[in-house]
């Protein structure tokens, strides 16, 4: 993309609920994102259970399959953000917070209690946004990720309460 397409990024998106169909696309974006990469197999498994959903972003002109992917894993009144991915081409153009406002008005609408999530203590754009989105810190994992060359580093782990838990849970 060049960088004067991404200033319209955010509004050529157009989100859809992730499928097994797109496991593959959401493993290439998976593998040109983290260091150790999701296979298309390991998403289409988590996809074919009953408490796990997600969304793709897909440039409404065409273009790349998805530019971005979310997967959620629902637990009682309480929601985990599996992985969040974007294509470093479309990183900075609004498509992860556009794959988070569709995550959180599922939430909403599940009448869920909270929503957690990890991020690798490196990634300053991805612990601004979620901070952004109301999200805190609330504990950590040393170690847990690794990056392209082998350093280990820190999990933030990181949850956001919402406004209308379930009830009778």
């Amino acid at each position: 993309m060049k960088w004067w397409q991404g200033l319209w990024a955010s509004a050529e998106v157009t989100l859809v609920s992730l499928t097994a169909e797109h496991a593959r696309d959401a493993a290439d974006v998976h593998a040109a994102t983290f260091a150790r990469p999701w296979t298309d197999g390991e998403i289409a498994d988590l996809l074919s259970r009953p408490n796990v959903f997600g969304y793709a972003a897909r440039p409404a002109q065409g273009g790349v399959a998805l530019t971005g992917f979310v997967l959620v894993r629902l637990a009682a009144d309480e929601a985990e953000i599996l992985t969040i991915a974007v294509r470093p081409d479309w990183q900075g153009y609004g498509v992860g917070r556009r794959l988070m406002d569709q995550v959180l008005a599922h939430a909403h609408r599940e009448r869920l209690a909270s929503l957690f999530l990890e991020v690798d203590e490196a990634n300053a754009a991805a612990l601004a946004l979620y901070r952004k989105l109301g999200f805190a810190a609330v504990g950590e994992r040393p170690g847990y990720y690794r990056d392209r060359q082998g350093d280990r580093r820190r999990a933030i782990v990181m949850r956001r309460d919402l406004a209308s838990p379930r009830k009778g849970r």
